[in-house]
């Protein structure tokens, strides 16, 4: 499972709205783990309205998040949340497999 917190939720909301991508309840948040970063691996967050044959599909706090087979070895019970503090804003993720992590919390390693 992939989860979603409230602060999240309302961001995504909010710039689903903002894209206007058209029927909103076909698209959702494609999110994927991709090599790079200062750690190794980092995370990739879109809007997407195609499902592939091998994705995992959730939905938690009305967000549905779809993620590639090989993505999900990486976020099995993953949170993304999202901060708007003065130590940044962005989205960010609470990855328990992860070992390690670099500063910008923007890449991880397992």
């Amino acid at each position: 499972m992939i989860y979603v917190s409230d602060k999240a939720r309302e961001k995504v909301a909010k710039l689903l709205q903002e894209a206007r991508v058209g029927d909103e309840a076909e698209y959702f948040l494609r999110v994927s783990v991709v090599g790079g970063g200062c750690s190794g691996l980092s995370y990739k967050l879109d809007f997407d309205n195609e499902p592939k044959p091998m994705d995992q599909v959730f939905e938690d706090n009305g967000i549905k998040v779809v993620t590639d087979l090989k993505s999900f070895l990486y976020l099995v019970n993953t949170t993304l949340d999202f901060s708007d503090g003065l130590n940044g804003k962005g989205f960010y993720f609470s990855n328990p497999n992860a070992s390690r992590s670099c500063a910008c919390g923007e890449s991880f390693a397992v």
